[in-house]
Protein backbone atom coordinates (compact mmCIF):
# COMPACT_ATOMS: atom_id res chain seq x y z
CA UNK A 1 0.00 0.00 0.00
CA UNK A 2 1.42 3.34 -1.21
CA UNK A 3 1.81 6.09 1.70
CA UNK A 4 0.75 9.26 0.82
CA UNK A 5 2.66 11.76 2.22
CA UNK A 6 1.36 13.77 5.49
CA UNK A 7 2.07 17.20 3.36
CA UNK A 8 0.22 16.19 0.23
CA UNK A 9 -2.72 14.97 2.08
CA UNK A 10 -3.19 17.52 4.42
CA UNK A 11 -2.72 20.38 1.31
CA UNK A 12 -5.45 18.29 -0.48
CA UNK A 13 -7.94 18.70 2.67
CA UNK A 14 -7.13 22.08 2.81
CA UNK A 15 -8.70 22.95 -0.57
CA UNK A 16 -10.92 20.46 -0.46
CA UNK A 17 -12.65 22.47 2.54
CA UNK A 18 -12.59 25.93 0.33
CA UNK A 19 -13.98 24.31 -2.40
CA UNK A 20 -16.68 22.54 -0.68
CA UNK A 21 -17.68 25.96 1.08
CA UNK A 22 -17.77 28.12 -2.25
CA UNK A 23 -19.69 25.20 -4.21
CA UNK A 24 -22.03 25.58 -0.78
CA UNK A 25 -22.43 29.44 -1.07
CA UNK A 26 -21.86 30.04 -5.07
CA UNK A 27 -22.64 26.88 -6.51
CA UNK A 28 -23.09 26.81 -10.60
CA UNK A 29 -22.77 30.40 -10.78
CA UNK A 30 -19.03 30.10 -9.83
CA UNK A 31 -18.11 29.01 -13.03
CA UNK A 32 -19.97 31.89 -14.76
CA UNK A 33 -17.33 34.45 -12.96
CA UNK A 34 -14.49 32.54 -13.34
CA UNK A 35 -15.59 32.52 -17.45
CA UNK A 36 -15.42 36.48 -17.09
CA UNK A 37 -12.50 36.66 -14.90
CA UNK A 38 -9.74 34.25 -15.68
CA UNK A 39 -7.22 36.44 -16.04
CA UNK A 40 -7.34 37.43 -12.34
CA UNK A 41 -7.58 33.53 -11.53
CA UNK A 42 -4.29 32.81 -13.93
CA UNK A 43 -2.56 35.64 -12.18
CA UNK A 44 -3.25 34.04 -8.75
CA UNK A 45 -1.98 30.39 -10.39
CA UNK A 46 1.61 32.17 -9.80
CA UNK A 47 0.79 34.33 -7.22
CA UNK A 48 0.31 32.48 -4.72
CA UNK A 49 3.17 29.68 -5.56
CA UNK A 50 5.14 32.70 -4.50
CA UNK A 51 3.00 34.04 -1.55
CA UNK A 52 3.14 30.60 -0.05
CA UNK A 53 6.80 29.38 -1.17
CA UNK A 54 8.96 32.74 -0.46
CA UNK A 55 8.89 36.08 1.32
CA UNK A 56 7.97 37.93 -1.14
CA UNK A 57 4.12 37.20 -0.58
CA UNK A 58 1.60 36.89 -3.53
CA UNK A 59 0.81 40.35 -3.80
CA UNK A 60 4.32 40.87 -5.23
CA UNK A 61 2.80 39.32 -8.37
CA UNK A 62 -1.17 40.30 -7.97
CA UNK A 63 -0.75 43.84 -7.52
CA UNK A 64 1.81 44.73 -10.41
CA UNK A 65 -0.18 42.45 -12.76
CA UNK A 66 -3.73 44.01 -11.68
CA UNK A 67 -2.91 47.61 -11.59
CA UNK A 68 -0.83 47.21 -15.19
CA UNK A 69 -1.98 44.70 -17.11
CA UNK A 70 -5.29 44.65 -16.03
CA UNK A 71 -5.80 48.17 -15.11
CA UNK A 72 -7.45 47.56 -11.99
CA UNK A 73 -7.37 51.07 -9.95
CA UNK A 74 -4.45 50.27 -7.34
CA UNK A 75 -6.63 51.29 -4.57
CA UNK A 76 -8.88 48.03 -5.36
CA UNK A 77 -5.90 45.86 -6.34
CA UNK A 78 -4.42 46.66 -2.74
CA UNK A 79 -7.68 45.22 -1.30
CA UNK A 80 -7.69 42.44 -3.27
CA UNK A 81 -4.29 41.67 -2.44
CA UNK A 82 -5.54 41.44 1.31
CA UNK A 83 -8.71 39.33 0.16
CA UNK A 84 -6.68 36.73 -1.48
CA UNK A 85 -4.50 36.51 0.94
CA UNK A 86 -6.01 36.26 3.60
CA UNK A 87 -7.34 32.95 1.67
CA UNK A 88 -4.05 31.19 -0.11
CA UNK A 89 -1.73 32.31 3.22
CA UNK A 90 -3.98 31.11 5.40
CA UNK A 91 -4.03 27.21 3.32
CA UNK A 92 -0.20 27.83 3.51
CA UNK A 93 0.40 28.64 7.16
CA UNK A 94 -1.99 25.62 8.17
CA UNK A 95 0.06 23.28 6.02
CA UNK A 96 2.67 24.61 7.46
CA UNK A 97 2.00 24.21 11.17
CA UNK A 98 0.06 20.80 10.61
CA UNK A 99 3.17 19.54 8.76
CA UNK A 100 5.40 20.65 11.37
CA UNK A 101 7.65 22.32 9.48
CA UNK A 102 9.83 24.64 11.26
CA UNK A 103 9.45 28.21 12.16
CA UNK A 104 10.69 30.80 14.69
CA UNK A 105 7.30 31.00 16.91
CA UNK A 106 8.54 33.65 19.56
CA UNK A 107 8.93 36.00 16.10
CA UNK A 108 6.01 34.90 15.29
CA UNK A 109 3.88 35.87 17.96
CA UNK A 110 5.66 39.14 19.05
CA UNK A 111 5.92 40.49 15.34
CA UNK A 112 2.57 39.33 14.42
CA UNK A 113 1.03 41.39 17.02
CA UNK A 114 2.91 44.69 16.21
CA UNK A 115 2.27 43.69 12.16
CA UNK A 116 -1.09 43.72 13.29
CA UNK A 117 -1.47 46.98 14.96
CA UNK A 118 0.74 48.68 12.32
CA UNK A 119 -1.38 47.10 9.47
CA UNK A 120 -4.75 48.64 11.44
CA UNK A 121 -3.33 51.68 11.54
CA UNK A 122 -1.79 52.23 7.94
CA UNK A 123 -4.99 50.82 6.99
CA UNK A 124 -7.42 53.83 8.55
CA UNK A 125 -4.92 56.85 8.73
CA UNK A 126 -2.04 56.13 6.58
CA UNK A 127 -2.36 54.02 3.03
CA UNK A 128 -5.41 57.01 2.18
CA UNK A 129 -3.07 59.20 1.74
CA UNK A 130 -0.12 58.10 0.08
CA UNK A 131 0.25 57.86 -3.41
CA UNK A 132 0.75 54.14 -4.42
CA UNK A 133 3.05 54.16 -7.06
CA UNK A 134 5.56 56.15 -4.77
CA UNK A 135 4.77 53.14 -2.01
CA UNK A 136 5.51 50.79 -4.68
CA UNK A 137 8.41 52.48 -6.01
CA UNK A 138 10.00 52.22 -2.37
CA UNK A 139 9.14 48.89 -1.76
CA UNK A 140 11.18 48.02 -4.61
CA UNK A 141 14.21 49.92 -4.04
CA UNK A 142 13.70 47.93 -0.30
CA UNK A 143 13.48 44.41 -2.37
CA UNK A 144 16.38 45.56 -4.55
CA UNK A 145 18.69 46.32 -1.37
CA UNK A 146 18.11 43.03 0.32
CA UNK A 147 19.31 41.44 -2.86
CA UNK A 148 22.54 43.63 -2.56
CA UNK A 149 22.99 42.21 0.72
CA UNK A 150 21.88 38.91 0.04
CA UNK A 151 24.87 38.75 -2.33
CA UNK A 152 27.07 40.14 -0.24
CA UNK A 153 26.58 37.84 2.17
CA UNK A 154 27.04 34.74 -0.15
CA UNK A 155 30.96 35.96 0.32
CA UNK A 156 30.95 35.41 4.01
CA UNK A 157 32.14 32.28 5.07
CA UNK A 158 32.83 30.54 8.55
CA UNK A 159 29.63 30.74 10.43
CA UNK A 160 26.86 28.26 10.71
CA UNK A 161 23.30 29.26 9.22
CA UNK A 162 20.86 29.49 12.88
CA UNK A 163 17.64 27.61 12.91
CA UNK A 164 16.03 29.70 15.57
CA UNK A 165 17.20 33.35 17.16
CA UNK A 166 20.41 32.25 19.14
CA UNK A 167 20.09 34.85 21.74
CA UNK A 168 16.38 35.76 22.97
CA UNK A 169 16.40 38.98 25.08
CA UNK A 170 14.34 41.78 25.49
CA UNK A 171 16.30 43.63 23.02
CA UNK A 172 15.67 40.59 19.96
CA UNK A 173 11.85 40.85 21.33
CA UNK A 174 12.06 45.07 21.08
CA UNK A 175 13.87 44.64 17.24
CA UNK A 176 10.99 42.01 16.32
CA UNK A 177 8.46 44.14 17.58
CA UNK A 178 9.83 47.10 16.13
CA UNK A 179 10.60 45.39 12.31
CA UNK A 180 7.09 43.55 12.93
CA UNK A 181 5.30 47.11 13.11
CA UNK A 182 7.61 48.83 10.50
CA UNK A 183 6.28 45.98 7.67
CA UNK A 184 3.11 46.42 8.75
CA UNK A 185 2.54 49.87 7.92
CA UNK A 186 4.66 49.16 5.09
CA UNK A 187 2.05 45.81 4.38
CA UNK A 188 -0.88 48.80 4.90
CA UNK A 189 -0.12 50.60 1.69
CA UNK A 190 1.69 48.31 -0.15
CA UNK A 191 -0.33 45.02 0.39
CA UNK A 192 2.70 43.43 1.20
CA UNK A 193 6.01 44.00 3.09
CA UNK A 194 5.69 42.24 6.59
CA UNK A 195 7.12 39.47 5.21
CA UNK A 196 9.99 40.85 3.50
CA UNK A 197 11.43 43.35 6.28
CA UNK A 198 10.98 40.10 8.68
CA UNK A 199 12.85 38.19 6.65
CA UNK A 200 15.63 41.10 6.22
CA UNK A 201 15.79 40.65 10.10
CA UNK A 202 16.16 37.22 10.41
CA UNK A 203 18.40 36.46 7.45
CA UNK A 204 20.68 39.37 7.65
CA UNK A 205 21.14 40.07 11.52
CA UNK A 206 19.85 36.97 13.36
CA UNK A 207 21.86 34.66 10.91
CA UNK A 208 18.26 32.30 10.65
CA UNK A 209 18.38 29.60 7.84
CA UNK A 210 16.01 30.81 4.98
CA UNK A 211 14.42 27.18 5.35
CA UNK A 212 13.07 28.38 8.78
CA UNK A 213 12.72 32.25 7.73
CA UNK A 214 10.65 31.80 4.63
CA UNK A 215 7.72 29.96 6.30
CA UNK A 216 8.02 32.19 9.43
CA UNK A 217 7.56 35.62 7.52
CA UNK A 218 4.15 33.18 5.55
CA UNK A 219 2.64 32.71 8.94
CA UNK A 220 3.69 36.31 10.02
CA UNK A 221 2.19 38.07 6.84
CA UNK A 222 -0.95 35.11 6.86
CA UNK A 223 -2.04 37.26 10.02
CA UNK A 224 -1.29 40.55 8.49
CA UNK A 225 -3.21 40.32 5.70
CA UNK A 226 -6.31 38.60 7.81
CA UNK A 227 -5.98 42.02 10.38
CA UNK A 228 -5.93 44.44 7.13
CA UNK A 229 -8.85 42.81 5.18
CA UNK A 230 -10.99 42.74 7.86
CA UNK A 231 -9.88 46.18 8.62
CA UNK A 232 -11.10 46.81 4.78
CA UNK A 233 -14.48 45.03 5.55
CA UNK A 234 -16.05 46.20 8.83
CA UNK A 235 -14.01 49.49 9.60
CA UNK A 236 -13.10 51.26 6.61
CA UNK A 237 -15.82 49.13 4.31
CA UNK A 238 -14.71 49.66 1.11
CA UNK A 239 -14.52 45.94 -0.15
CA UNK A 240 -17.32 46.06 -2.68
CA UNK A 241 -18.11 45.79 -6.31
CA UNK A 242 -15.55 44.01 -8.73
CA UNK A 243 -12.91 43.23 -6.07
CA UNK A 244 -15.63 40.96 -4.53
CA UNK A 245 -15.77 38.94 -7.57
CA UNK A 246 -12.18 38.62 -7.94
CA UNK A 247 -11.88 37.90 -4.97
CA UNK A 248 -14.48 34.48 -5.14
CA UNK A 249 -13.04 33.61 -8.60
CA UNK A 250 -9.10 33.71 -7.08
CA UNK A 251 -9.93 31.62 -4.05
CA UNK A 252 -10.40 28.24 -4.95
CA UNK A 253 -6.97 28.31 -7.41
CA UNK A 254 -4.96 30.15 -4.02
CA UNK A 255 -6.01 27.77 -1.86
CA UNK A 256 -4.25 25.03 -3.48
CA UNK A 257 -1.34 27.08 -5.09
CA UNK A 258 -0.20 28.53 -1.66
CA UNK A 259 0.15 25.37 0.09
CA UNK A 260 1.80 23.71 -2.70
CA UNK A 261 4.29 26.51 -2.25
CA UNK A 262 4.83 26.55 0.91
CA UNK A 263 5.69 22.46 0.54
CA UNK A 264 8.17 23.68 -2.22
CA UNK A 265 9.79 25.68 -0.27
CA UNK A 266 10.67 23.07 1.85
CA UNK A 267 12.11 20.67 -0.37
CA UNK A 268 14.59 23.43 -1.88
CA UNK A 269 17.80 24.45 -0.54
CA UNK A 270 18.67 27.66 1.11
CA UNK A 271 20.94 28.68 -1.81
CA UNK A 272 18.32 28.06 -4.29
CA UNK A 273 15.58 29.98 -2.39
CA UNK A 274 18.06 32.65 -2.63
CA UNK A 275 18.03 32.19 -6.23
CA UNK A 276 14.62 32.01 -6.88
CA UNK A 277 14.37 35.28 -4.75
CA UNK A 278 16.99 36.74 -6.96
CA UNK A 279 14.84 36.27 -9.96
CA UNK A 280 11.61 37.69 -8.20
CA UNK A 281 13.55 40.91 -7.20
CA UNK A 282 14.67 41.22 -10.43
CA UNK A 283 11.25 40.96 -12.49
CA UNK A 284 9.79 43.19 -9.63
CA UNK A 285 12.53 46.10 -10.77
CA UNK A 286 12.18 45.49 -13.92
CA UNK A 287 8.34 45.87 -13.97
CA UNK A 288 8.47 48.65 -12.00
CA UNK A 289 11.05 50.35 -14.05
CA UNK A 290 8.74 49.54 -16.96
CA UNK A 291 5.56 50.09 -15.61
CA UNK A 292 5.54 53.00 -12.97
CA UNK A 293 5.57 56.28 -14.44
CA UNK A 294 9.17 58.07 -13.43
CA UNK A 295 9.00 61.79 -12.25
CA UNK A 296 12.45 63.36 -11.48
CA UNK A 297 11.58 63.54 -7.65
CA UNK A 298 10.95 59.90 -7.82
CA UNK A 299 13.86 59.16 -9.53
CA UNK A 300 15.77 60.87 -7.12
CA UNK A 301 13.91 59.80 -4.30
CA UNK A 302 14.40 56.00 -5.36
CA UNK A 303 18.20 56.51 -5.88
CA UNK A 304 18.41 58.14 -2.05
CA UNK A 305 16.29 55.58 -0.70
CA UNK A 306 17.91 52.04 -2.36
CA UNK A 307 21.47 53.89 -1.11
CA UNK A 308 19.84 54.30 2.18
CA UNK A 309 18.03 50.68 2.30
CA UNK A 310 21.53 49.29 1.11
CA UNK A 311 23.32 50.71 3.98
CA UNK A 312 21.08 49.51 6.48
CA UNK A 313 21.21 46.03 5.10
CA UNK A 314 25.18 46.19 4.96
CA UNK A 315 25.05 47.47 8.50
CA UNK A 316 23.11 44.56 9.28
CA UNK A 317 25.03 41.24 7.68
CA UNK A 318 28.35 43.17 9.30
CA UNK A 319 26.68 42.43 12.44
CA UNK A 320 28.30 39.25 14.49
CA UNK A 321 26.49 39.04 17.65
CA UNK A 322 23.93 36.16 15.71
CA UNK A 323 26.91 34.39 13.46
CA UNK A 324 27.48 31.09 15.17
CA UNK A 325 31.23 30.24 14.43
CA UNK A 326 32.48 26.56 13.22
CA UNK A 327 32.85 24.62 15.75
CA UNK A 328 36.82 23.22 15.38
CA UNK A 329 35.71 19.14 15.69
CA UNK A 330 34.17 19.22 12.28
CA UNK A 331 36.86 19.53 10.20
CA UNK A 332 34.61 22.72 8.20
CA UNK A 333 31.49 20.07 7.47
CA UNK A 334 29.23 22.90 9.22
CA UNK A 335 30.66 25.91 7.56
CA UNK A 336 28.15 27.49 5.20
CA UNK A 337 29.29 27.70 1.06
CA UNK A 338 29.72 31.13 0.42
CA UNK A 339 26.78 32.12 2.63
CA UNK A 340 24.32 30.07 1.83
CA UNK A 341 23.21 28.20 4.61
CA UNK A 342 24.44 24.96 2.86
CA UNK A 343 27.65 22.91 4.17
CA UNK A 344 30.66 23.40 1.67
CA UNK A 345 30.81 19.40 1.83
CA UNK A 346 27.35 18.20 1.50
CA UNK A 347 28.42 14.44 2.17
CA UNK A 348 30.10 15.33 5.02
CA UNK A 349 27.22 17.57 6.23
CA UNK A 350 25.43 14.51 6.80
CA UNK A 351 27.21 13.62 9.47
CA UNK A 352 27.69 14.44 13.06
CA UNK A 353 25.32 17.05 15.05
CA UNK A 354 24.33 19.09 11.65
CA UNK A 355 22.54 15.54 10.62
CA UNK A 356 19.70 16.24 13.29
CA UNK A 357 19.27 19.77 12.23
CA UNK A 358 18.86 18.71 9.03
CA UNK A 359 16.28 16.54 9.75
CA UNK A 360 14.03 18.94 11.59
CA UNK A 361 14.07 20.86 8.52
CA UNK A 362 12.77 17.62 6.02
CA UNK A 363 9.53 18.04 5.10
CA UNK A 364 7.34 15.60 6.91
CA UNK A 365 5.80 12.64 5.74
Amino acid sequence: MVRVPRVLLVNAVLAAIVWLVWARVWGWGYFTRLEENWPVALTMVFGSLVGGGTSEGGGAIAFPVMTKVLTVPPDQARIFTFAIQSIGMTAASLSILLCRVPIERRVVLYGSMAGMLGVVLSVTMVAPHVPLKLVRVLFTMLLVALAIALLVQLRQRGYRRNFSVPVWTGRERNLVMATGFAGGVLSGVAGVGENCVMFLLLVLLFRVSEKVATPTTVVMMTLVSIAAFLTHVFVVRDFSGFVVDYWITAAPVVAVGAPLGAWICTRLTPLTIRGVLFVLIFAELVSTLLLVPFTPAIAVGSVVTLTLFTIVCLLLIRQETYAQPVPAHTDGADRTGAGSGDPVDARSARAGAESGTKEDLQDVT
